[in-house]
C-alpha cells in the first residue's frame, strides 16, 4: 500500500508539472509564505475569496481540527459571500505533538476549492496556517492563488521561550503569542515560570511560593495554567514549563528559608542581576520539598518534557557555606588536586536527584548547557545558550540537544543574525548519528526589559525568522533579503491575530508626545534601537522590578526597518565606484531616496528639540536627535560628492569619521541604527 501511495503521489506531481508547463506563460508569482514550504508550485488560476469556503471534513473529525477549521474560515470568509467552493480535509489520525509526531501535509488550491491531506491532525493545523498566509489582493479583489504545496518541518522542536517570572505576563498575552506561534509553525511554548524575582504558578502544597516569593504577588492559578495548556494544544503547540533550580531560586528561599544554602535571611529580590543564591543540595529535606512540589507541578503540565534550568550557578553560595564544603569533601566532590571542592560535581549530584524525581512522573528532564558533564545521564536534554560548543559536546556525549544560542531575542540583534544561525550548518562537525540528536531550537525572550505591554514588539516579527530557520529546508532559505521581504508581508498579518507589536510602540509615542505632534518623535524613534546584548544593565539607569518600561527606548524597535532600508539603498549606491572596472554612476532614483531621507532627518532635529526639552522623560534623547542631524549632514555631503564623481579628501574623511564616531554613542540606553550604513557611504 505504501508503494502504491508513493507512486500515485508521483503521478499527481508529474501531471501537475506537465499542466503548468503547457499553460501560456504568466507573470511569476513571488512567494510570500513564511516559513517557506518544502515545495510549492504555482499555477495561473485563482480562487476568489468573495467565494465562501464550505468545509468537507471526515466523519471522525476531532475537536482540534474542527476548531482550527472554524478559526481559519472565520479569517478567510468574506462579509458577504458570492457562491461556494470546497475546503476538503483528509487526515489519518490524531497527532501527538508531545511525541514529536508527524506534521507533514499537502495543500492544493484550484479555482474549484482547497484540499488538504496529512497523515495526522497536526499536519492539518500546519496546512491551515499556510492557507491563512496565501491570500493576495489585486484590482480584482482578494483571492487565493492556484498552488500545490508539499511541506514538512526540518526540525521537530521549534520553540519560543517566554519569561513570565521577571515580568508577569497575563493569560491574554500568552494566548495571543500562542496564536502568533501557530501562524509561523512554532510548536513549543517554553514557559519560564520561576526565577529570583517571582514564582508564578499557584502551589496548593506550598502557597507561600506565589504569595511571598514574588515581588508583586502576581501568579497563574492552576485553572489558568490548564487554560493556557488547552489553548496551546488546540493549536498544535506543546507547553514545556521551566522551574529553574538550584540557582535562580531566591523567590523559593524567601518563601521557605529552609531551602537556603546559607543561614542568611532573604527579602523578595527586586533587581535583575543574578543573585548567585542557590538552594541547598546536601539536605534530604530539600529533596522531600522538591518531590512534593514536582508531584504537584508535573500534574499541571501533560507534556513529557520538564525543564529544570540549572544555569548560572557559580557555586559561591555553596563554597562559602562550611557545612556544604564539608559535605563535598566527605563525598569526594573535589578537583584533581584532591583538595579544592568542585561545585560542578555537586550540581551533577543534584541534577541526578531531580531527574529521578521527574522520571517518577514520566518526565524527561531538560537543562541549560551548564549542567553538561560526563556523569550526566544521557536521557537529559541539553539546551545550549552559551554557544555552539555546548550543543556539539552534548551531542557527542549522546544527549538530545536544542539550540538557543543565536536566537536570544532580548539581546536586540537583527532577524538576519538569527536567520543565519543554524543548529546544523553545512560545516557541522557532528556525525550523521550525532546530528539525529539535534531536536531543533528555541527563540528566547527574557523579560528584564519586556513587560506585558511591550513584550509583543520584542518578539515579533523577528521570531518568525527563527521559525523559518527551524521549519524550512536549508537550501531554500539562503537569501536574507528575501526573508525580510516576506517578513514585511507577515508582520501586519500577525497584528490581525491580536498581536500588538506595531500598535503598542505607536501608542507609547503618542503618550510621550502629549499635546504635541508625534511625527518628529516617530522620525527619531524609527532609526534608534535599544543597545545590544546586556548593555542596558550598565548605562546609568538603575532598573528594578518596579521600573515602568515607558521610555523612548521601550518604544524603539528592536530592529529598525527604516535603518535596514537605508542600508540597502547605501549598498546599491556604493556598489559602483569611480575607477573600478565597469564603473557606473549611482542610480539617480536611489540617490534621490537617500537625499530625501537625509533631508528629513536633518530638518527633524529643529522640530523635535522643543518637545525633548519640555518633557523630562524625553530630555535624555536630545543628543540622539542632534547626532541624527549630524549624520544626515555627512550623508548629504557624500551624496553630492558621488554625483560629481569626487573623491573625498583627507580633511573631509577625518571630519566625517569624528562626526560618525560621536553619533555612535548611546543615550537613554538607545543608539542610532543608521551610523554603520553612513560610514559605508562615506567610505570609512
Amino acid at each position: 500500500m505504501r508503494k502504491a501511495s508513493k507512486a500515485s503521489e508521483l503521478v499527481k506531481w508529474l501531471v501537475l508539472g506537465l499542466v503548468l508547463m503547457t499553460r501560456p506563460a504568466a507573470a511569476q508569482i513571488e512567494p510570500t509564505l513564511l516559513p517557506l514550504p518544502t515545495e510549492a508550485r504555482y499555477g495561473q488560476g485563482r480562487l476568489p475569496l468573495k467565494t465562501a469556503l464550505k468545509p468537507l471534513l471526515p466523519a471522525t473529525v476531532d475537536a482540534v481540527v474542527a476548531g482550527a477549521v472554524a478559526r481559519t474560515l472565520g479569517r478567510l470568509s468574506p462579509a458577504k459571500a458570492v457562491g461556494t467552493a470546497t475546503l476538503q480535509i483528509r487526515y489519518g489520525r490524531v497527532g501527538r505533538a508531545e511525541l514529536l509526531d508527524e506534521e507533514r501535509y499537502s495543500l492544493r488550491v484550484t479555482p474549484m476549492g482547497v484540499s488538504i491531506d496529512a497523515p495526522t491532525s497536526l499536519g492539518v493545523l500546519r496546512a491551515l496556517a499556510t492557507l491563512e498566509q496565501l491570500p493576495r489582493t489585486d484590482k480584482k479583489g482578494r483571492y487565493l492563488p492556484e498552488v500545490d504545496i508539499r511541506d514538512q518541518p526540518r526540525f521537530a522542536w521549534r520553540g519560543l521561550l517566554i519569561d513570565a517570572a521577571r515580568h508577569f505576563m497575563p493569560v491574554a498575552v500568552i494566548k495571543r503569542n500562542l496564536d502568533g506561534m501557530a501562524a509561523v509553525k512554532l510548536n513549543v511554548l517554553h514557559w519560564h515560570l520561576t526565577d529570583d524575582q517571582g514564582f508564578r504558578v499557584e502551589s496548593q502544597v506550598f502557597p507561600r511560593l506565589q504569595t511571598v516569593g514574588s515581588t508583586d504577588g502576581l501568579f497563574y492559578t492552576q485553572a489558568e495554567v490548564r487554560e493556557v495548556v488547552a489553548y496551546a494544544a488546540a493549536r498544535g503547540i506543546r507547553v514545556v514549563p521551566e522551574f529553574d533550580m538550584p540557582s535562580h531560586t531566591t523567590s523559593w528561599i524567601v518563601a521557605y528559608p529552609r531551602l537556603a544554602s546559607a543561614d542568611s535571611v532573604y527579602a523578595p529580590y527586586t533587581r535583575w542581576r543574578t543573585t548567585n543564591v542557590a538552594i541547598d543540595p546536601t539536605r534530604e529535606t530539600t529533596y522531600t520539598f522538591l518531590d512534593s512540589l514536582l508531584t504537584e507541578m508535573t500534574a499541571l503540565f501533560p507534556d513529557p518534557y520538564f525543564h529544570a534550568g540549572g544555569d548560572e550557578n557559580d557555586g559561591r553560595n555553596w563554597r562559602r557555606t562550611p557545612r556544604i564544603v564539608a559535605y563535598m569533601q566527605a563525598h569526594g566532590m573535589v578537583k584533581a588536586d584532591g583538595k579544592t571542592v568542585d561545585k560542578h560535581q555537586l550540581q551533577t549530584y543534584f541534577n541526578r536527584r531531580v531527574m529521578a524525581l521527574l522520571q517518577q512522573h514520566g518526565k524527561t528532564m531538560i537543562g541549560w548547557d551548564e549542567i553538561l558533564g560526563p556523569d550526566l545521564p544521557k536521557a537529559v536534554v541539553i539546551q545550549s545558550w552559551r554557544g555552539k560548543k555546548g550543543l556539539n559536546e552534548a551531542a557527542r556525549l549522546g544527549h538530545p540537544v536544542l539550540l538557543s544560542n543565536g536566537y536570544y531575542l532580548d539581546l536586540n540583534f537583527s532577524a538576519a543574525s538569527s536567520y543565519l544561525t543554524d543548529p546544523l550548518p553545512p560545516d557541522t562537525p557532528l556525525t550523521p548519528t550525532e546530528q539525529q540528536l539535534v531536536l531543533g531550537g528555541e527563540a528566547a525572550m527574557w523579560a528584564e526589559f519586556a513587560d506585558s505591554v511591550v513584550l509583543d514588539s520584542r518578539i515579533w516579527p523577528r521570531a518568525a525568522a527563527v521559525a523559518e530557520r527551524l521549519w524550512s529546508p536549508q537550501a531554500a532559505t539562503r537569501s536574507v533579503a528575501d526573508m525580510y521581504r516576506r517578513l514585511n508581508v507577515l508582520s501586519p498579518q500577525l497584528e490581525t491575530l491580536g498581536l500588538r507589536h506595531r500598535r503598542v510602540p505607536e501608542l507609547l509615542l503618542t503618550q510621550m508626545a502629549g499635546t504635541g505632534s508625534v511625527a518628529p518623535l516617530r522620525t527619531l524613534t524609527e532609526v534608534i534601537e535599544p543597545v545590544k546584548e546586556y548593555k542596558r544593565h550598565f548605562q546609568g539607569y538603575d532598573y528594578t522590578t518596579a521600573s515602568v518600561l515607558n521610555r523612548l527606548v521601550d518604544a524603539a524597535p528592536a530592529e529598525s526597518e527604516v535603518a535596514r532600508r537605508f542600508a540597502g539603498l547605501v549598498d546599491s549606491v556604493v556598489t559602483f565606484r569611480p575607477g573600478a572596472p565597469g564603473f557606473l554612476p549611482p542610480v539617480p532614483r536611489q540617490v534621490a531616496a537617500l537625499r530625501a531621507q537625509a533631508i528629513r532627518w536633518q530638518a527633524n532635529d529643529v522640530l523635535l528639540q522643543p518637545l525633548l526639552a519640555a518633557n523630562p522623560s524625553l530630555t535624555e534623547y536630545a543628543p540622539l536627535s542632534a547626532r541624527l542631524a549630524a549624520v544626515a549632514a555627512v550623508v548629504l555631503e557624500r551624496l553630492t560628492q558621488l554625483q560629481a564623481s569626487q573623491t573625498p579628501g583627507p580633511a573631509w574623511l577625518a571630519a566625517a569619521r569624528a562626526t560618525l564616531d560621536a553619533a555612535q554613542a548611546p543615550a537613554g540606553q538607545a543608539e542610532l541604527a543608521v551610523v554603520k550604513a553612513a560610514r559605508k557611504l562615506a567610505g570609512l
